[in-house]
């Protein structure tokens, strides 16, 4: 009498999907941002942003009877984080995105894995291996190669450049103190409570140096503002701690060179804004730089083997 052994199938890999929808998600946040900014101002449309999202996720983790794992520790980790990553990232960058347009606001914030992976090596003891360091030039001229010839043909102002590069700064900090501090417990809930921290951080400057009166009701401003609470504030960053998580600051901050094309393209298609070959011609060596920062690294023959043996 035999046996047929059960050989165990691998587990679907969620991994490429939730990459997938985080670059979509995020790419398509400085579209809907652009179109809020229009008719809001940055201030209060954050405020109200980062409040929303905080409370909808906390009362639904709340109905859900989801355990609060969270120490005072994390709790206080959290909200520094929601400081970096929402108020003072989103702040600064919507201020800028008033002046400059949703394609370069996405351009400036994709060289974010290029500081990160150099900040990750001195403080976190990522390493910082040739291939990474070759994906990472490849995704800078690709990423300057599209910035100035958008450049050439725009009319974005000094301004609203400064503040975004201000804004990539500060998202810059806040990925690096999140793998630096590691917050432990749900990472939905702790995303509840950076939203709540950055809108909590955002009304006072909202009351004193935005008017209400400048509000200009729309069903665009609707719309926008639905897809930037529930798609960017709660879906988009909760993939993007899942991704530093699993993936590590350098790997996950990678993704961020495929945004240009993305917001380009979305930019194009739902603003109208200019969109020509050149702006493309970026996208090969953006693509080839993120397979060679997130591609794993091979494993020796010989330890390879050990693994195999125990």
């Amino acid at each position: 009498m035999s046996i047929t052994p059960v050989v165990a199938r691998p587990a679907f890999n969620l991994l490429p999907l939730t990459i997938a929808a985080f670059c979509v998600l995020w790419s398509f946040a400085f579209i809907a941002g652009k179109v809020a900014v229009t008719d809001c101002p940055p201030l209060i449309l954050l405020a109200a942003r980062f409040s929303l999202a905080g409370i909808l996720i906390l009362g639904f983790s709340r109905l859900r009877g989801e355990a609060w794992t969270l120490s005072w520790r994390d709790v206080a980790v959290c909200a520094v984080l929601g400081i970096a990553n929402n108020a003072l990232y989103l702040g600064l960058g919507y201020t800028g995105l008033q002046n400059t347009s949703a394609g370069l606001g996405g351009l400036i914030v994709s060289s974010n894995p290029v500081f990160t992976a150099v900040l990750a090596a001195l403080l976190l003891n990522e390493p910082l291996t040739w291939r990474k360091v070759a994906g990472l030039l490849l995704g800078i001229v690709g990423v300057g190669f599209i910035v100035s010839h958008r450049m050439a043909i725009g009319t974005d102002s000094l301004r609203g450049i400064l503040f975004t590069f201000a804004g990539l700064a500060a998202i810059v900090g806040g990925t690096i103190l999140f793998k630096l501090l590691a917050p432990k417990g749900s990472l939905w809930i702790g995303n509840g409570i950076q939203n709540l921290a950055g809108g909590l951080v955002l009304i006072p400057f909202a009351a004193t140096l935005a008017n209400v009166g400048d509000i200009v009701p729309s069903a665009r401003l609707f719309w926008a503002f639905g897809f930037l609470v529930l798609g960017g504030s709660i879906f988009a960053y909760f993939l993007w701690f899942h991704l530093l998580h699993v993936c590590g600051a350098t790997a996950a901050s990678a993704w961020h060179f495929i945004m240009p094309p993305l917001a380009m393209l979305f930019a194009w298609i739902v603003l109208g804004e200019h969109l020509d070959a050149g702006d493309l011609l970026g996208i090969i060596p953006v693509a080839i730089g993120i397979y060679l920062v997130t591609r794993p690294a091979a494993v020796p023959l010989a330890q390879a083997k050990i693994a195999a043996a125990e």
